[in-house]
C-alpha cells in the first residue's frame, strides 16, 4: 500500500497525525503512540499531496509542544492589575469624600481679649534695652572678672558709699565665683522707678545657676545695682538669729505667710523669714522663728499688699519679668531687732523698708497709708 491510498488521521490519545488506510476504522491504530485513536474524531477528508501531509505533520507537532509547554496567557495578570487599579481608585475616593464631609469650618475667630496674656512693651522701652542691654552686660563681666574690690567698685551704683560695704559683706560672706563668659540672658525688662528707668536681666550660667542684675544709668554709664546683686545685709541672717553681731541690722529676706487662708481674719500676719541662696533662686536658705505683724498697720499694710501683688504673677515697678522667688514667697528689705531678755531670745520687725531688693527708698507697693521710707 503506498502513500496515494492511504489517509491522514488525527489521533485523539496524543494528539499527533498517523496515515492508515480509509476503511480500516475498527483495527485503526496511531503510528506514534500505538493507541486506538478514535475518541470522536472525524477523519479528515481526502487524499493529500507530499507537501500537505509534510505541513500536516509540522502542525501535528507544533501542536504536540503547545500541550507540552503552554503559552503563558497575560488575560489573568490584565484582570489582577484591573482589580488593583479599581480598589486604588475607590479608596482615593473616600477619603477624598471623608474629607470634603468632615473639612472644618473656616470661620473667623471671635474677637476677644485675653485676659492673661501679657500687655505689649511700649516702644520706648524697647528702645531703651536694644541701646543699652549690651552694655548692662558688660558691666556685669566687668564686675564677676575684678581681680580686687576697688577694681569692683568700678562697675557698681555709688562705687564710694558702697565700697566700704561691698567690703564687710565679702569679708562675711563667699564671693561667688562664676565664669562670665557664660552668662545667657533669658530675660529682660525695663524697671519703672519714680524718676527714672533702670533695666533687669535674668542669666543662666553654664552651671545651672541663676543670676538677676539690675542696672541704673549713673553719670553715662550703667551701672550695677549691687545691693540687689548680693542680696546685701548688715550681717549673715544665720549668724544674727544663732545671737552674733549686733542686736539690729537691715536684712534682705524671703518672707512667707503662715496659715494664710486659716489666720486671714486674725489681727496679726504671721510670718517666717529666710536668707536667699545666691545663684539658686527656687530655694530658701536659713528660716527665722515666727514673726507677727498687725494687719492694720503700715507695715502690715504693706505686707498684704505685697503677697496680693505675688499671687497676681506680678512684680514692683512694673517689672515684666517672671518672678524667680519660691513659691507663696516675696522679698523684703526689713530692719530687725534680736532681743535677750532673761535668757530668752526672741525677734521683731522694727520696719518693713521695702518689699523688693533694689537701693530704692520707695516700697515698690502702694497700699494705702504706707508712706516713703527712709
Amino acid at each position: 500500500m503506498t502513500d496515494s491510498d492511504n489517509s491522514w488521521f488525527h489521533c485523539g490519545r496524543c494528539g499527533s497525525l498517523f496515515p492508515s488506510a480509509p476503511g480500516e476504522v475498527e483495527e485503526r491504530l496511531c503510528t506514534s503512540c500505538g493507541c486506538n485513536p478514535s475518541l470522536g474524531i472525524e477523519q479528515m477528508p481526502g487524499p493529500h499531496t507530499l507537501q500537505q501531509r509534510v505541513e500536516l505533520e509540522e502542525a501535528a507537532a507544533r501542536h504536540i509542544q503547545r500541550k507540552k509547554h503552554p503559552k503563558r496567557r497575560g488575560k489573568r495578570n490584565f484582570l489582577v492589575l484591573k482589580i488593583a487599579v479599581a480598589w486604588i481608585l475607590l479608596l482615593a475616593a473616600i477619603v477624598f469624600g471623608a474629607r470634603l464631609i468632615w473639612k472644618p469650618e473656616t470661620t473667623e475667630p471671635p474677637n476677644f481679649v485675653d485676659a492673661n496674656a501679657p500687655e505689649p512693651v511700649p516702644a520706648e522701652d524697647l528702645e531703651l534695652l536694644d541701646a543699652a542691654t549690651q552694655d548692662c552686660m558688660r558691666t556685669l563681666s566687668g564686675f564677676l572678672t575684678a581681680s580686687s574690690p576697688e577694681e569692683r567698685s568700678q562697675f557698681v551704683l555709688d562705687p564710694i558709699e558702697t565700697a566700704a560695704r561691698m567690703a564687710q559683706f565679702y569679708a562675711q560672706n563667699p564671693l561667688e565665683s562664676i565664669d562670665a563668659a557664660t552668662l545667657g540672658i533669658v530675660g529682660r525688662s525695663v524697671l519703672h522707678f519714680p524718676g527714672a528707668r533702670g533695666i533687669e536681666v535674668q542669666c543662666k550660667s553654664a552651671d545651672g545657676r541663676f543670676l538677676d542684675a539690675a542696672f541704673r544709668e549713673q553719670r553715662g554709664e550703667w551701672r550695677l545695682d549691687w545691693d540687689h546683686f548680693a542680696r546685701y545685709s548688715d550681717f549673715p541672717w544665720p549668724l544674727f538669729l544663732a545671737g552674733s553681731g549686733a542686736d539690729t541690722g537691715e536684712f534682705r529676706l524671703l518672707a512667707r505667710e503662715r496659715l494664710a487662708d486659716e489666720r486671714k481674719s486674725a489681727p496679726t500676719i504671721s510670718l517666717v523669714l529666710y536668707a536667699p541662696k545666691f545663684g539658686y533662686a527656687k530655694e530658701a536658705g536659713f528660716a527665722s522663728p515666727e514673726f507677727l505683724v498687725d494687719r492694720a498697720s503700715a507695715d502690715g499694710r504693706m505686707l498684704e499688699a505685697a503677697f496680693q501683688l505675688a499671687r497676681a504673677n506680678e512684680r514692683p515697678f512694673d517689672n515684666r519679668l517672671p518672678r524667680m522667688d519660691p513659691d507663696g514667697m516675696i522679698r523684703i528689705r526689713a530692719k530687725i531687732r534680736r532681743i535677750e531678755k532673761d535668757g530668752r531670745r526672741h525677734y521683731e520687725i522694727e520696719r518693713v523698708a521695702a518689699c523688693h531688693w533694689y537701693s530704692e527708698k520707695v516700697p515698690g507697693v502702694d497700699p494705702a497709708g504706707a508712706a516713703e521710707v527712709e
